[in-house]
């Protein structure tokens, strides 16, 4: 009895920890293969496996800025990692309110329409620059608004196309990093290695 009280203890404070922002609340998972760079000055995100560019894919960070304050709705800056993937069976375009499905579904550009769809990544700052993303809710996700893809236009999240972000999610797991970085990612290959394997090209965090 003493032992069962004490695991509900301890899984107690993980899950207020995860409420102010220090962890996940469950298993973060150990995806230590793939990282995803967010560029802000490009509007790109460029994601590598074992330090190799796999893939780029058009992305939008805030129009508010960069930053971590809350209710600042800015995009923070720094090393964060994946705490919880969710909406791995819905279908493309579904609509999420507070990480649930509403049952709606909504095609790509779709007027007068700016919710959640398709997947979220939410993520965990693991920095002082970004100690509030998880409790700011800042995720990874799908928009509708795909015109506007390639030009700051969220509310503070990383928003990327319905069908991209859902090859994201596919491709990557729990605890991946994800790195926000004020300038470009370069423009050659060899330069976005560099960058994949830890080194910073016109970083500015």
């Amino acid at each position: 009895m003493a032992l069962s009280l004490t695991r509900k203890f301890l899984v107690s404070v993980a899950c207020l920890a995860a409420a102010i922002g220090f962890t996940s609340c469950g298993s973060v998972g150990k995806d230590s293969r793939n990282k995803m760079i967010v560029s802000v000055r490009d509007q790109k995100m460029l994601l590598v496996r074992d330090g190799k560019p796999v893939k780029s894919y058009r992305i939008s960070t805030s129009k508010f800025g960069i930053g971590d304050k809350p209710g600042s709705n800015c995009t923070p800056l720094g090393n964060m990692r994946i705490a919880k993937k969710i909406g791995g069976n819905a279908v493309a375009g579904t609509v999420f309110k507070s990480r649930r499905p509403t049952g709606e579904v909504l095609r790509p550009n779709a007027p007068g329409r700016d919710p959640i769809v398709s997947r979220i990544l939410w993520l965990h700052g693991t920095e002082g620059g970004n100690f509030n993303a998880y409790r700011r809710f800042i995720y990874i996700h799908g928009t509708p608004e795909e015109s506007r893809l390639g030009t700051p236009a969220s509310y503070g999240c990383i928003r990327m196309g319905g069908k991209d972000v859902i090859d994201l999610y596919n491709r990557v797991g729990a605890g991946a990093e994800v790195r926000v970085i004020r300038g470009t990612l370069g423009a050659t290959k060899e330069q976005q290695g560099y960058v994949a394997r830890g080194g910073t090209i016109d970083d500015g965090v």
